[in-house]
């Protein structure tokens, strides 16, 4: 069998595919996209296609190999995105070769089903009480929401005080056992970062994301130290080498790689193992469409340490498209009691609806991240 063609398309809401055609009729599809830059991911894999242009798909390992150390110059966004979703592809080729869900050629499943959380609150957080409980009665057992908007190195106690009044009300509308997430989104430095987090200690939090920015992840155990909640990170980080420096300076509790930038199932399958020899939990980032998303969960289904899939139905970003416009078996992706079933085609288990692509792809979009500034006129972490 030989790869005999690449596609990419530009989808709403802010989305990429990609798909590998071969000479024995069967192709699969990847999410290769990093938000803000899909253009560009998508150029550097026309850059790439010599490299895979006549390859066999099944060999996976020395074609992950090869787009990662045969460029010399190694990781980064664009990079590890690009091999994200040819990564995803080509594990979804030889799922539907073996008739059997990429899973079952992981090892097999270690669980039957996948804990999910939903996303409230929007960018700058508000009505969170009430989106929760909404949540709570449509049987998330956890959500996740922005903490604060823009702060500063020293910001105003009044902004510490307003998020502890958003978490307050989601513990008070959902109760005890609810989970709650609350991401930092990096808006917060290392001298707030450690008030925040000291603070929020009374509500029980589920786990905080990012308090502050892995560029800063040697202070991640100092956080760690000033409060007793389990700290999260990784979308930001690329490679296992990320991870490995990560792991080691300590302090994070939860990793987040996110399948569609930290090189596929290839690579976030070693990383998941590296996690687990520290003893950190697993829970993929996935604010992203209905490939990524069955990736995460066959990444799920194998890994002992897995705790809890992010997903992007309902969340703020997703205008004008959403995850299951894009997936023609959409009750594969149906949510009960708080939990998604595995993947159960073979593949990754999504049989996408190329029609809607090819329509989306005649318009592509052009979403960029918003830029924010503080009163002082300087940038603001978004």
């Amino acid at each position: 069998m030989k790869i005999t063609g690449i596609q990419t398309w530009l989808v709403r809401p802010r989305w990429a595919f990609v798909e590998i055609v071969t000479d024995e009729g069967l192709s699969g599809w990847g999410e290769p996209v990093l938000e803000g830059r899909a253009a560009t991911v998508c150029t550097c894999i026309e850059e790439l296609k010599p490299y895979l242009l006549g390859r066999d798909p099944m060999q996976i390992e020395d074609i992950w190999t090869v787009l990662f150390r045969g460029g010399f110059y190694r990781g980064g966004g664009i990079a590890m995105s690009t091999l994200s979703g040819i990564d995803q592809a080509l594990w979804d080729i030889k799922g539907k070769f073996f008739g059997a869900p990429v899973w079952q050629l992981l090892g097999g499943r270690c669980r039957d089903r996948m804990r999910v959380y939903s996303w409230v609150g929007g960018d700058r957080p508000s009505d969170v009480a009430q989106a929760a409980l909404e949540k709570k009665k449509q049987g998330f057992t956890a959500v996740k929401m922005n903490g604060t908007d823009e702060l500063q190195f020293l910001d105003s106690y009044e902004k510490i005080d307003a998020l502890l009044e958003r978490v307050a009300s989601v513990r008070e509308a959902c109760g005890k056992g609810f989970g709650i997430a609350i991401d930092f989104h990096g808006r917060v430095h290392k001298p707030m970062a450690k008030v925040v987090a000291k603070k929020l200690e009374e509500f029980d939090p589920m786990f905080l994301e990012e308090p502050v920015l892995c560029e800063n992840m040697e202070y991640f155990k100092e956080i760690a130290a000033a409060c007793n909640i389990p700290i999260a990170t990784g979308e930001r980080l690329f490679t296992k080498y990320d991870y490995k420096r990560l792991l080691a300076a300590g302090g994070v509790d939860i990793i987040q790689p996110d399948l569609s930038h930290a090189g596929g199932l290839t690579e976030c399958r070693k990383i998941a193992a590296m996690a687990e020899a520290h003893d950190v939990a697993l829970a993929p980032h996935c604010p992203l469409g209905p490939v990524a998303l069955a990736s995460c969960l066959n990444l799920d289904a194998v890994c002992y340490n897995a705790v809890i899939q992010e997903q992007s139905i309902g969340i703020h970003y997703n205008e004008g498209r959403c995850v299951l416009d894009y997936a023609l078996n959409q009750e594969d992706l149906a949510f009960t009691d708080g939990f998604v079933a595995l993947p159960r085609l073979s593949g990754l288990g999504v049989t996408v609806n190329k029609a809607l692509v090819e329509e989306e792809g005649r318009t592509p979009h052009a979403w960029k991240n918003p830029v924010w500034r503080h009163e002082d006129g300087s940038l603001a972490e978004w």
